[in-house]
């Protein structure tokens, strides 16, 4: 049942104070995941674990910069000395402020970008290796985008740098797949968060134009994301799947 197949499973959420990775943190625990959700936003933060009590989800928010390595071992730690194992790692932290041609863009804040979009899924991944491959078992799923293979125009720091996590899905595959460790992107599409609201505003190119009518809801990657966890997608590991493809849709049970 795939309702039941993360039931006890233990999950690491980034990202997880707004958006895909809120939903993705409420859509594992009501499958019986006890997930930790982390992000930089401790108000958010606090409001989901209001929700999660109020729901009677298992959820512990927990503060935390993705793009500081020592940070997320520290969140890694902890979680493996509370709970004695790790099994799932979602990667969703991401950002694509400020959108910008390159000769204009701000080579400062063009790096945080790349640090939250690639530097910290190589610190997610890096994190949870060791503990996995010592258990023999792990799930990794890195939250991509179409732009990891489609150049947009603006978007040259998101796009280098979902490109670059693209590949290091695809390294964790090469590296350990035979020894247990399942890695998997998800391409999400177009999905009615705080994101698609910065980039409607930027005017710069065509996604900016579509209507706010055309996004999913975050329910349905973080839906999409919980099959991936389960073995039942186990054929797609070191690939990238997309929420548009129908075929991955139907896998999935999502609409």
């Amino acid at each position: 049942d795939a309702m039941s197949a993360l039931k006890n499973k233990v999950a690491l959420v980034t990202g997880a104070s707004k958006g895909i990775g809120r939903a993705t943190a409420k859509e594992l625990a009501a499958r019986g995941a006890k997930v930790i959700a982390i992000a930089r936003n401790k108000i958010e933060l606090e409001k989901l674990s209001a929700e999660a009590f109020h729901e009677n989800l298992n959820i512990m928010a927990m503060p935390c910069d993705v793009t500081r390595f020592d940070a997320l071992t520290g969140v890694v730690q902890r979680i493996l000395k509370t709970h004695k194992n790790l099994d799932i790692l979602v990667n969703n932290a991401g950002a694509i402020d400020p959108i910008s041609h390159l000769a204009e863009s701000d080579p400062s804040l063009w790096i945080k970008a790349a640090d939250v979009n690639y530097k910290a899924v190589y610190f997610g991944i890096r994190a949870v290796l060791p503990h996995m491959l010592e258990v023999r078992g792990g799930t990794i799923i890195n939250v991509s985008s179409g732009a990891a293979s489609s150049p947009r125009e603006g978007w040259s720091h998101y796009c280098s740098s979902k490109a670059a996590a693209l590949m290091l899905t695809r390294m964790t595959h090469l590296e350990y797949g035979n020894l247990g460790i399942r890695a998997v992107g998800l391409s999400p599409g177009t999905v009615a968060t705080d994101m698609q609201v910065a980039i409607r505003a930027s005017g710069i190119n065509p996604i900016s134009q579509l209507s706010p009518e055309s996004h999913s809801p975050v329910e349905r990657p973080a839906e999409i994301i919980a099959w991936l966890c389960t073995d039942d997608a186990k054929e797609f590991d070191g690939t990238d799947v997309s929420l548009n493809d129908e075929k991955i849709r139907q896998r999935a049970r999502v609409n």
